[in-house]
């Protein structure tokens, strides 16, 4: 970053998006190394989930109609009744499968890129295996802050069921009781995607300081203020831009055989390469938005302080103590 931190605070929307699109590109070299190496293997895992489960649902859809149209108890019926439950099993393991190798790729490319970025903020040396060698320490300090975040979303989604049930015990079946739940919905929504914001500004703060976690939640919860709106357009343009792109491929490249082989597949290398860019940007924007909410609240990052703590000795990364991430006030 060539900008100083108090000019920082003045970033809007827009601003933060031309902060990040400059530092991509003017350290493309490194980027592109982090792309091949973690983002592109997200981004093949996530659309190829998409054709997969396509694929295997297709087959159950097929196989439940049969067992419709089959004599009870005959032994057509025992085979589909197999092919069935082979059938959940595989589409259940693929689920699981994608869960677990999304989550460890998005925390690896999220480490990546934070300490990258890190690295530029402080003027230090930055090589794709020095970054690489850090990588695996800091991915357990997020994957903490990960099961966190799971916690609070099964206590949150828990509580909002059981009000859902209260109120449906209490008023009865009902257009009132519709409009109650759907006004419990709504808040539930919201609360949801802000408790998904906080997780990934969180995430960045697992990287850069001492604390990961429900602290680390706390402190995102408290830089944020003051960036609501901002906050917000980031992640709304975050997510209907995967919700767009997730959309477009099931139409065109999963149920787009009477586009053709050839489109299909162009189809699907345009979405994945979309995807990719959009996974990267995601993560750099996150980072510097982070830094922007720092230097919003007149505190900024000691570099030197910051610089000796992103220093790998023996292989091992040092983690950020408090004493050194300790937020100086600044006075514009």
């Amino acid at each position: 970053m060539d900008r100083r931190p108090e000019e920082l605070q003045f970033l809007g929307f827009f601003g933060i998006y031309k902060e990040s699109y400059k530092i991509v590109l003017t350290w493309r070299k490194v980027f592109s190394k982090i792309t091949l190496a973690l983002v592109l293997p997200l981004s093949f895992i996530f659309l190829a989930h998409i054709q997969l489960s396509e694929l295997i649902g297709t087959k159950i859809d097929t196989s439940e109609d049969a067992l419709d149209n089959t004599k009870p108890g005959s032994p057509k019926q025992n085979e589909i009744l197999h092919r069935i439950w082979s059938e959940w099993t595989a589409y259940l393991l693929i689920k699981v499968a994608y869960f677990v190798f999304v989550i460890i790729f998005a925390l690896l490319s999220t480490s990546a890129v934070v300490y990258t970025i890190a690295c530029i903020y402080t003027a230090k040396d930055l090589t794709f295996k020095k970054v690489m060698s850090v990588v695996p320490k800091v991915w357990k300090r997020l994957m903490i802050t990960f099961l966190w975040t799971v916690l609070i979303l099964l206590g949150y989604s828990t509580l909002t069921v059981m009000v859902m049930i209260f109120f449906i015990f209490l008023m009865g079946i009902g257009m009132a009781t519709l409009m109650v739940l759907i006004i419990v919905f709504t808040l539930y929504f919201i609360g949801f995607a802000y408790i998904i914001v906080l997780w990934n500004l969180a995430s960045v703060v697992s990287v850069l300081e001492d604390v990961h976690g429900i602290a680390a939640m706390e402190k995102s919860n408290a830089l944020i203020k003051g960036k609501a709106w901002t906050t917000t357009a980031i992640f709304l343009k975050s997510q209907i831009a995967v919700m767009s792109i997730s959309i477009l491929f099931q139409k065109l490249v999963v149920h787009g055989e009477s586009l053709g082989l050839t489109a299909r597949v162009g189809f699907g290398i345009l979405f994945f390469m979309l995807l990719v860019k959009l996974i990267l940007f995601s993560l750099v924007i996150q980072t510097v938005f982070y830094f922007v909410c720092k230097s919003y609240h007149n505190q900024s990052i000691d570099k030197s302080c910051l610089a000796d703590h992103l220093e790998v000795y023996w292989g091992e990364y040092v983690p950020l103590n408090s004493k050194a991430v300790q937020l100086e006030p600044l006075y514009v």
